[in-house]
């Protein structure tokens, strides 16, 4: 490995002192590396094409951008958790040095955890024809709702050539098994393992006691229609960072990504450790 980028959120105000530092351990060991300043206001696209890893210093959603950048390219992310939860960002600050080792000398497992690619369909005026007018990747999930905080969004959802029905509902949840322990446990959901290959169809607050979360495989492709929603307006968020309006008509169409995200120390004692830390599990074995 010979190049690298590290990516610092700006919110964390130690991230930029430790940017520097592990800059300079790398470079002591020939390895060059650039520093890109991310923030969640501007949301731009960092150069990682040249890179044999990319190194975040920040939570969670730091993880979540550089997943989307460096999933397509087959490029692993070296996660530094200066964040609340750490779900997918293991490393902590403290020990960062002996982590990087055992990851540069390939003693640190490297996790495949499955992504989403959403893409809008919008009708053509009167032809048949639709326009693709957006798509991205998602690591967590992909939601749907209303813009504004007083109407119920109108949703038509299939699966896979199966419908499910019209949904009337503050949003609808589709997340991958990682981002099952994110907005869609929030939301109700259930918790899945990460080694897991389902997508999660979640309604947030549905009118009808038949709209229930579930579980479904990974080779299902999600369809929901927009159907109208008095004076509001709906928008596609993938990973809580990007935004897609909607309107009327429009056809959103989620599915499983080609490519995968490579997260170094992200194992099944990583997430565990998280569920008992994070969400106050306890007990004796028996």
């Amino acid at each position: 490995m010979k190049k690298s980028v590290i990516i610092v959120n700006t919110y964390k105000e130690e991230s930029r002192v430790l940017a520097f530092q592990i800059k300079k351990y790398l470079e002591n060991s020939g390895i060059l590396s650039q520093i890109f300043e991310y923030s969640h206001k501007i949301n731009n696209d960092v150069c990682v094409e040249k890179s044999d890893f990319v190194i975040t210093l920040g939570g969670d959603g730091t993880v979540l951008f550089a997943a989307r950048q460096c999933a397509p390219k087959k490029i692993p992310v070296f996660p530094v958790n200066l964040g609340e939860f750490g779900f997918i960002a293991p490393v902590s600050p403290n020990d960062w040095q002996s982590s990087l080792d055992a990851f540069l000398e390939g003693r640190m497992p490297v996790a495949e955890r499955t992504m989403l690619r959403s893409s809008v369909l919008r009708p053509c005026g009167n032809d048949a024809d639709e326009t693709e007018i957006f798509k991205g990747l998602a690591l967590n999930d992909a939601v749907i709702k209303v813009c504004g905080g007083g109407q119920i969004a109108r949703l038509f959802v299939e699966c896979s050539g199966h419908a499910f029905g019209r949904f009337r509902c503050d949003g609808v949840i589709v997340s991958t098994s990682t981002g099952s322990t994110a907005y869609s446990a929030a939301a109700g959901g259930p918790i899945i393992d990460p080694d897991l290959d389902t997508i999660l169809l979640n309604p947030v607050s549905a009118f009808s006691l038949s709209n229930r979360p579930i579980v479904l495989g990974g080779k299902n492709k999600v369809f929901i229609t927009v159907q109208e929603t008095r004076n509001e307006e709906l928008v596609l968020i993938m990973d809580g960072q990007q935004e897609q309006k909607l309107q009327t008509g429009d056809v959103v169409c989620i599915e499983k990504a080609d490519c995968k995200a490579l997260l170094a120390g992200c194992t099944h004692d990583v997430f565990y450790n998280a569920l008992r830390s994070k969400l106050n599990w306890s007990g004796t074995a028996f």
